[in-house]
């Protein structure tokens, strides 16, 4: 009986083992594809300002001061649309 269960320890030891190197050889190629895609595709630079095409200044000033307030001033409006 004994022996059975030193070999169940033992597969049982290969088995994370090898789940655990998988795991780690996914992770490290998942890595060096983002590194490759973004040195040599970089996303392009997105336009940090709000155009205020068919909102007016005040409704602007509103909606700003609120996402300043709800975020603590952390946020940032980067499209406004209108529904």
């Amino acid at each position: 009986m004994s022996e059975y269960i030193h070999q169940a320890w033992t597969l049982l030891g290969v088995g994370m083992l090898t789940v655990f190197v998988i795991l780690l050889i996914v992770v490290v190629i998942g890595n060096i594809i983002i590194m490759v895609v973004n040195k040599f595709f970089p996303e392009a630079e997105k336009s940090k300002t709000v155009t205020v095409n068919s909102i007016g200044n005040a409704r602007m000033a509103a909606i700003t001061a609120a996402v300043n307030m709800v975020t603590q001033g952390r946020g940032r409006i980067t499209k406004i649309q209108k529904k």
